[in-house]
């Protein structure tokens, strides 16, 4: 069950999750967006829902188990972010990203947690970004909910291990979605460059974080919780 998945890393993580034999489960708000992505999937369904609506999430989740059965892993990929300095910063900008981004994801967990959902040994894996552990001028907001879900999902590993779920974050550098490709052909190549120069092994790309996913949801991963891996081309290693 992926979240997010009509764009960037979330399209990604269905895309791979698929070719590797999984049925995926496809959930974001555009459903014309998600039909064409299921057609280049071997099996997948869809589910298109507003994560804003954090109370019917509960039956989503019900819906889902109807249909599609027991789960297998979840990949929380959905998120906004929004440039802002601190000074301009609003309540409602807060509450819009930390909805979307934090509590939506922690809502599906808590039912998916529940044994009525899952199959033994699931895979819980939240994509985060690295600016849960550095500082960027402009996203405090967005930083802060990226940080908020490599410390929940610490403890949320703990209290899921008695029941043999794993529980894990990536936390990627600059990724060339589509999104962040229209943003770099919009700024000069000087600063794209600069851009750049930070990443000692270039810029990511889509698969670097859907393959790491993968790994993550697999038994390979089975004595891996609470982790937050970083992903970014040696950005934060200079």
């Amino acid at each position: 069950m992926i979240t997010g998945a009509s764009s960037g890393i979330g399209y990604q993580c269905a895309l791979d999750c698929a070719r590797s034999g999984a049925k995926v489960i496809l959930i974001a708000r555009r459903k014309e967006l998600l039909d064409d992505l299921a057609q280049n999937c071997s099996t997948a369904s869809v589910y298109p829902y507003d994560l804003n609506d954090i109370d019917n999430i509960k039956s989503l989740m019900d819906e889902i188990k109807q249909h599609e059965g027991l789960l297998d892993g979840f990949i929380h990929a959905a998120g906004i972010e929004k440039t802002l300095p601190l000074k301009n910063l609003k309540l409602k900008n807060y509450e819009t990203i930390y909805r979307l981004n934090f509590v939506s994801g922690l809502e599906i967990v808590k039912h998916f947690s529940n044994k009525k959902y899952h199959n033994e040994y699931a895979k819980i894996v939240f994509i985060s970004s690295i600016v849960s552990i550095i500082g960027r001028p402009g996203i405090i907001a967005y930083a802060g909910s990226k940080g908020a879900l490599v410390s929940a999902a610490k403890s949320i590993a703990l209290e899921l291990a008695t029941k043999n779920i794993n529980v894990n974050c990536i936390s990627p550098g600059t990724v060339l979605t589509p999104m962040i490709q229209k943003y770099f052909d919009s700024i000069s190549g000087e600063e794209q460059e600069k851009r750049k120069e930070g990443y000692p092994l270039g810029l990511g790309k889509p698969e670097d974080i859907s393959y790491a996913s993968i790994f993550l949801l697999s038994d390979a991963a089975r004595w891996i919780t609470g982790q937050n891996i970083i992903i970014d081309g040696g950005y934060t290693i200079r």
